[in-house]
């Protein structure tokens, strides 16, 4: 016998109990939470996406306000609009009805991914329910990039390229 071992038969019996038991545990998480990461959906701002890269087909949450006369709809029910923040912008492809809620200017959460030409492809859009709801994600990135307009502000003007000039 080694040295290591416990001498009562008992605690024996138990330690090798345990050292079957933990690598099966082990890879019963370790193959849970591999199995997991494809539903995780990680939120992201415009910048944030900008900055990250996140690979196209990968799921996520972007969200910020949608930018004033971006919207456009088309009579087969598609809707393209630009979410941004104050550092980037990003073109949102959406098929299907929007929320009642949803309006330039307006803080919306939207699911689904970037497709290989930059473009994000929604699945689901989450517009703000009232006047001082905003989703936590959205809120905090916003408060982060000093946008925050608070109550009673007026809505941020947005300028593209184009109009800079």
């Amino acid at each position: 016998m080694s040295g290591w071992l416990p001498k009562s038969p008992k605690a024996r019996r138990r330690l090798y109990l345990i050292a079957a038991i933990a690598p099966v545990l082990a890879l019963a998480v370790g193959l849970t939470l591999w199995g997991l990461s494809d539903s995780i959906s990680f939120f992201y701002t415009p910048a944030q996406a900008a900055e990250a890269k996140p690979p196209p087909g990968r799921s996520i949450q972007l969200g910020g306000l949608v930018q004033p006369g971006s919207v456009v709809k088309h009579p087969d029910g598609r809707v393209e609009f630009t979410v941004a923040d104050q550092m980037a912008a990003a073109k949102v492809h959406y098929s299907g009805d929007l929320p009642d809620l949803f309006r330039e200017g307006q803080g919306i959460v939207a699911t689904g991914a970037f497709r290989p030409d930059g473009d994000f492809e929604a699945k689901q859009v989450l517009a703000k329910h009232d006047e001082k709801y905003m989703p936590r994600e959205v809120a905090k990135a916003i408060k982060e990039q000093g946008e925050w307009r608070g109550e009673g502000a007026p809505p941020p003007s947005y300028q593209t390229d184009a109009a800079a000039r």
